[in-house]
């Protein structure tokens, strides 16, 4: 494009901002009269053609438009209704280009990009004159702008997770906050800790912090981002500016007396909730103790089919008329013991954890209800004080009306977070479930398939050697 052809783009776009529809068709011919010889279909004004702003140079730009309006038909992007809230922002009165919108429409229909990247490996064991612990190394990439940094590394104890969870139960009462693995008490000495132990914990702690990651309010929490970035002093030092210990127990006498009161009419929606919060607790601490026991059955079936190879292998040495097949015996026993050795890995990694931290999740859920019933038993108690009149009239309706917009956070809180948390849990058992199943059906056919090779080897063996023996 030559400059007398920049010069009439750039004249054509200022025209554009303020001419809206009308200064973009302008644009569109001044750009096609820079074009070299046969540019858009239009020819050199030196050539005696159409002289660009003409019909013609209009028509085809019509005749563009219009066959691109016929082969997006489905996009629906060329709106007639379209405001001026929907053009582009480098101009308020130009109007968005074709593939802005396009590209608009498809970035709403995708999910929001993670940008919060949590990692939990390398336990260590530390040992001192009081106690002995594990601790984990924490790596948080992220693209957020409230960190300081793109990257982090730390390093927790248990205890340090402990306290993110009281946390947040603080900050958010009726929000359903991931469970922490059980803090098991081992008795021995410095090695009470087995490799086994430290590994499922090490996952269980990731998946804790993936989730309040993934949550949508948890993961702004100011306490969770100190977790993630604090050094061990800074955050000893974060933890000490909490509430003394006396006003905590005060909290904690105060919660009790109004779990011990109890509340007089609970909305019917909460009802309904405590009702499915129990029958699930029932149904999952059930199904946990019947995986349990089925890999424990699994297990005792696995030492002792790992017997029968060997076994096979010593029998084959005395029995020369039966080696061959004593050790094809012992060659698909040894192939069962490998699958069902995979399927038990299967089971404890796939679906054991996913029960287990449902079971957990059963007793978080009871927390989060008895939790919002203090709130409204609080607020229960105040109406209740002021219909005797036992108190300052003016002063409780003020204290009513906070706990009235207390109660109605939490409920809102709770059943936005209700939803999110049902819908998760399905798609986790469901596919925990249905991975055990597929699991079960290969194991199952690749045994199958092994016995079914041996036994055609062994019936074709003996028509082969009465072949052979035939006059």
């Amino acid at each position: 494009m030559g400059t007398l052809g920049r010069a009439r783009l750039a004249a054509a776009a200022g025209q554009a901002r303020t001419l809206g529809m009308d200064g973009e068709r302008r644009a569109s011919q001044a750009l096609s009269s820079g074009l070299p010889e046969g540019g858009a279909g239009g020819e050199s004004p030196g050539d005696g053609g159409p002289v660009p702003g003409s019909s013609g140079s209009s028509a085809l730009l019509q005749a563009e438009v219009l066959d691109l309006d016929e082969d997006e038909d489905d996009l629906e992007v060329f709106s007639k209704d379209a405001s001026l809230m929907d053009m582009n922002s480098f101009s308020p009165m130009m109007p968005t280009s074709p593939l802005s919108m396009i590209n608009q429409v498809k970035f709403e229909d995708e999910p929001d990009l993670k940008d919060l990247f949590i990692t939990v490996d390398e336990p260590e064991s530390h040992v001192t004159t009081v106690e002995t612990f594990i601790t984990y190394r924490i790596i948080t990439k992220t693209s957020r702008g409230e960190f300081d940094s793109s990257e982090f590394e730390v390093r927790r104890r248990y205890q340090d997770f402990l306290w993110l969870k009281g946390k947040l139960e603080d900050a958010h009462p009726t929000l359903i906050i991931p469970p922490l693995p059980e803090k098991f008490i081992v008795k021995g000495m410095v090695e009470r800790f087995n490799d086994d132990f430290i590994e499922t914990r090490r996952k269980a702690l990731q998946k804790f912090l993936n989730r309040i990651a993934d949550h949508p309010t948890l993961t702004f929490n100011e306490d969770f981002k100190v977790f993630l970035t604090a050094q061990t002093w800074e955050l000893s030092s974060h933890k000490k500016q909490g509430p003394g210990l006396l006003s905590r127990m005060g909290q904690t006498v105060r919660a009790v007396a109004w779990s011990m009161r109890g509340v007089k009419s609970r909305p019917e929606e909460f009802m309904e909730m405590n009702n499915f919060i129990e029958m699930f607790s029932q149904k999952i601490n059930l199904i946990d103790k019947i995986s349990q026991r089925i890999y424990k059955e699994e297990r005792e079936y696995f030492d002792e089919m790992k017997e029968y190879g060997p076994v096979h292998i010593l029998w084959s040495a005395t029995e020369e008329d039966l080696v061959d097949t004593l050790k094809s015996v012992a060659s698909c026993v040894d192939k069962c013991c490998k699958a069902t050795e995979k399927r038990m890995s299967g089971l404890s990694e796939a679906l054991l954890p996913v029960v287990h931290e449902y079971v957990l999740y059963s007793e978080i859920l009871m927390g989060v209800m008895k939790r919002r019933d203090q709130i409204q038993a609080e607020l229960d108690s105040k109406v209740e004080a002021l219909t005797s009149k036992k108190a300052d009239t003016d002063l409780l309706t003020e204290e009513i009306g906070k706990l009235e917009d207390k109660v109605e956070c939490a409920n809102n809180a709770l059943k936005a977070d209700w939803e999110r948390w049902k819908q998760n849990m399905q798609n986790d058992i469901k596919s925990a479930f249905t991975d055990m199943a597929e699991e079960n059906i290969h194991y199952y056919e690749q045994c199958l398939a092994t016995w079914e090779s041996f036994l055609t080897s062994q019936t074709d063996l003996p028509l082969e050697e009465a072949s052979e023996d035939k006059p």
